[in-house]
Parts: C-alpha cells; structure tokens; sequence
C-alpha cells in the first residue's frame, strides 16, 4: 500500500487512468458484497432492517462524521426495542486481566481522543491532525473493516487531504492486498503527506488508526463476562450493528458509486464482478484484475 501511494502517479496518462478506474469499480463490487453480507447477518428481522434504513436515508443527504456518530449513537438507542429478539451474546473468555491495566487503557484511549483533536486544531494539515484522524476513524469504526470507509473518506476527501479518485483508487487496490482493510492507512497517510515526509506519515497514520481498537480490547476484557449476561448491551449492540449496515450503504452510493460508475459498461462490469464475488466467492485480488482488465479494454475500444 506505501509502494502503491508513491508510485501510482497524481496526474495519470490514459492507461494509469484504466487501471486506477478499474480499482474504483473494484471498491464499488467489493463494498456491494459488504452491504449485502452485512444486511444478512446484522438485520434478519423487520426491526433491525427498520433501523438501518433510518441510518440510511438522512445520510444520503448529510455526509459529515457528525451525522455518522448521530446515526449510530440513534441505532443504540433504537435497539432497545428489539431486545426481545436478540439472542445472549455467548464469549469464550481468555484470562483475566488486572482491573488497573484495564483503566489505565481506558484513560489513555480518551486522552488521546481529545487531545489529539486539541493539538490538532493548531495546525489542521499537520502531522498531529493526520494522527487526529485515524485515531478517530480507528475509535469510532464499529461493525468491521468496511465501515472505516466512509470515516476517512469524509475527513481526507472535502479537507483537501487527497482527492476523491485518488481515495477510491487506493481502496480498490486495498481489496486485492491480504491482511486487514485497515492497512490502507500506509497508503492514505503517504499519499496525504508533504514532500519528502510519506514514510513517516504512513507509519503514523497506521499506527493511529490500530491503536484505539486495541486499547479499548484491553479494557473490553474486563467487563466483557458482565456485557454477554445483560440483555440492555445485547441490544443496543444489535441497534448499532443495524445503523452500521445503512451507513455502509449510504457510503456504497455516495462517494463509491458516484465516483466510479460513469457510464452503462461499468454498470455491467460492476454486475459481472458481484455475481462473481456473491455466488463463486471468488477471491478479491480476482474481482481487482477482473475490473481492471475490462477497464482497460474499454479504454482502448472507447
């Protein structure tokens, strides 16, 4: 993903442009197959879909992180309702850990939280405002990997941090790395970074958005055994998870499938490579040269 942000050209020629926008495409087939795999298992019941569709709709019209904290924050307090129908979280759980190492995990997850957005309003394009972010992204992505996708996107792309082809660009080639989605950290934080300085950047910007999940395991640890016994956690769980599938499909239109889908041949390949992906569960780096391939063959045909 570094090697990716700093040789894949700001200013790309006609066949740079196929491939960067047969990564586009990929980014919309592979969140498609998100939303729906999602949808399946975080809202099998009418309540839950409910929910998601009211995540969904005012952030069709409001993209700001604001109204993405606002819609998850409204699916807790909707899952309350559902709590009948919500199965008992079930945890094998590891070894116990001191009560102090849990606090003092706690503590420094907020210190950072706020103080890192302090610092960063000194200096908005700064290395502290690129940590800022990502912790942020890092502490607030609930649901799995692909919910991170519309967090970055709303705090790089309308700050000027990277443009909205670059972004998709990256995400793309995201799908077709191993490892976790939230490595394209390397590639944002490179790509954002001043002359000279990527290296540095990416290493912040990974380090910043893995570090605020695994400071909130540690303290999870410790009042996990009391959350799989109360049926209000359970809930309001099952209200989040069910805004996050809304949020995802809010992002999967606007910016993925605003940005990428041009004209009615990328429509097709978009289908070609979803039918793939859902009924041969083919794998990512497949789909990724899939709609590369066809991407440049419709350039030099076009």
């Amino acid at each position: 993903m570094y090697l990716f942000a700093l040789y894949a050209p700001s200013d790309p020629g006609p066949r740079m442009q196929a491939i960067l926008h047969g990564l586009m495409l990929t980014a919309v087939v592979v969140v498609a197959q998100a939303v729906w795999s999602m949808s399946q298992s975080l809202t099998p019941d009418l309540p839950r879909r409910l929910i998601a569709v009211a995540a969904l709709v005012p952030l069709l019209f409001l993209h700001s992180g604001l109204a993405q904290f606002a819609a998850l924050v409204g699916g807790a307090m909707a899952g309350l309702t559902v709590h009948r129908s919500v199965p008992q979280m079930t945890a094998k759980l590891p070894a116990g850990l001191h009560k102090q190492v849990a606090w003092a995990a706690l503590v420094l997850f907020l210190v950072l939280l706020a103080g890192l957005s302090g610092i960063a309003l000194f200096e908005p394009h700064g290395l502290i405002a690129l940590a800022d972010i990502f912790y942020r992204s890092g502490a607030f992505v609930f649901g799995g990997g692909h919910v991170v996708l519309p967090l970055l996107q709303q705090a790089l792309v309308p700050t000027d941090w990277i443009s909205e082809d670059r972004f998709l660009a990256g995400y793309g080639f995201a799908q077709s790395m191993p490892g976790p989605l939230f490595a394209i950290a390397a590639y944002l934080g490179a790509a954002s970074a001043p002359l000279h300085h990527p290296l540095l950047w990416a290493l912040i910007a990974l380090i910043a958005i893995f570090l605020p999940g695994l400071l909130l395991a540690i303290t999870g640890l410790s009042l996990l055994a009391r959350l799989t016994k109360s049926k209000l956690a359970n809930a309001v769980l099952a209200g989040v998870n069910a805004a996050v599938v809304g949020l995802l499909a809010a992002a999967l239109y606007d910016p993925v499938w605003v940005s990428a889908v041009r004209a009615p041949v990328d429509i097709a390949i978009v289908l070609v490579a979803f039918g793939l992906l859902l009924r041969f569960t083919a794998p990512p780096i497949l789909i990724a040269a899939l709609c590369v391939c066809a991407s440049m063959v419709r350039s030099v045909v076009g």
